[in-house]
């Protein structure tokens, strides 16, 4: 009975290895599964112990000393000493910022993690889905070269000058076979980065691309900015800059050491001890740490500018990628394949009847690599759009 449970289970992962995913049940997995995005969300658990950890007390300390005198003079004595430092009101309430604001930082640093490895899925998605795309076109192309060399071939007794138009054939079908062998390579190294990124194995996926009927405009697209996580990570730091800042500021007031004492004399009185200790100021350490930390905000606001104007040259760039992948597309739909595409029938009718296969391999090239063109547009255009979804932090 155990044996055939352990078959089950194997018969069902080995399914599920076989099994045809959706691109959206491979983000599901590895927004679960991912090591990267784990080791964020742990530091983000630890940072809620340093905050805790922040608004607690110093330690007391506790410290024993005695003198070599005789028990006869009344200066030998046996002290236990404890004392407690104090913070000026407001620091530890400052530190505890400190470290809720750098939390947030990493928040926010784990939902940029997680929109970057989901655009990473998409880009590798699309990239087999061209791949697998461009071997089909390829099969098809081969299969019809094959048809009609086979074709010439029972014309050449008749009609002698087919010689060339074979020879030209069967050097188009070796070039098809060596692009084939080259695709394979790369649909093997593109499964192997999507399994990577998705953390479990993929050998298949179920993915289907068509041409957006209208393309969306610059404008409604860039107001989606405001939402991109590298910016919103800006914002974090330049918050955990100003509680810094703060905490700076509020370090110049001085600290109080309570103490109290207990002092032990064998022939004499015991008497208690009481004291206060109080930190002086006076190197200007503070107000230096305090201006500083005022330059580190002016940094972290100069970064934040500094990204934003990256952020929205990068968007420009890739909807300008986007849309040209995009025109040629139509182009080539709705342009340039109808027109070759009736070339490609008259020839293909010629052959039929001892025509020239020469010229008919020519076009065929030509509509191949138009088709080639298309799929390439079409994947660039959806790599482009999984771009500015990244960029307008979408997840």
């Amino acid at each position: 009975m155990k044996t055939l449970k352990v078959l089950l289970l194997a018969v069902s992962f080995f399914s599920l290895e076989l099994q045809a995913l959706s691109l959206q049940d491979i983000i599901d997995k590895a927004l679960q599964n991912n090591p990267s995005l784990q080791a964020i969300q742990n530091k983000i658990s630890a940072s809620k112990y340093n905050t805790e950890a922040s608004n607690s007390f110093y330690n007391p300390t506790i410290a024993y000393s005695q003198n070599t005198l005789s028990a006869d003079e009344p200066m030998s004595q046996k002290n236990l000493t404890l004392s407690q430092k104090i913070t000026f009101y407001g620091k530890r309430d400052s530190l505890e910022n400190v470290s809720k604001a750098q939390t947030e930082v990493l928040k926010e640093s784990l939902e940029n993690a997680k929109i970057k490895l989901v655009e990473s899925i998409k880009d590798e998605a699309y990239n087999i889905w061209e791949l697998n795309a461009l071997y089909k076109t390829i099969e098809q192309y081969e299969d019809v070269t094959k048809q009609h060399i086979a074709l010439s071939e029972s014309y050449t007794s008749t009609t002698p000058n087919q010689h060339m138009g074979i020879m030209s054939a069967e050097l188009t079908l070796t070039d098809l076979k060596i692009q084939k062998s080259t695709l394979k390579a790369k649909i093997s190294l593109a499964y192997a980065q999507l399994s990577y990124l998705a953390s479990f194995n993929i050998t298949n996926i179920d993915i289907k691309l068509t041409m957006d009927e209208t393309l969306a405009t610059q404008d409604k697209l860039i107001s989606s900015l405001s939402n991109n996580h590298t910016l919103l990570i800006k914002d974090k730091e330049i918050k955990k800059a100003q509680a810094k800042e703060e905490n700076a500021d509020i370090n110049n007031y001085p600290d109080v050491t309570l103490l109290a004492g207990y002092a032990y004399r064998e022939k004499f009185d015991n008497f208690w001890n009481v004291g206060v200790a109080v930190t002086l100021p006076i190197y200007g350490t503070e107000d230096d740490k305090e201006q500083e930390s005022k330059e580190m905000t002016l940094l972290a606001q100069s970064l934040k500018q500094d990204v934003k104007i990256s952020v929205d040259s990068e968007f420009k760039a890739t909807y300008a990628q986007m849309k040209s992948s995009y025109e040629i597309y139509n182009l080539i739909q709705k342009e340039a394949l109808p027109q070759i595409k009736h070339m490609f029938e008259l020839s293909s009718s010629s052959i039929s009847t001892g025509g020239d296969l020469f010229k008919y391999i020519d076009i065929l090239v030509q509509k191949l690599k138009l088709e080639q063109k298309s799929i390439n547009a079409l994947a660039s255009y959806y790599r482009y759009k999984a771009k500015i979804s990244e960029l307008s932090g979408e997840l």
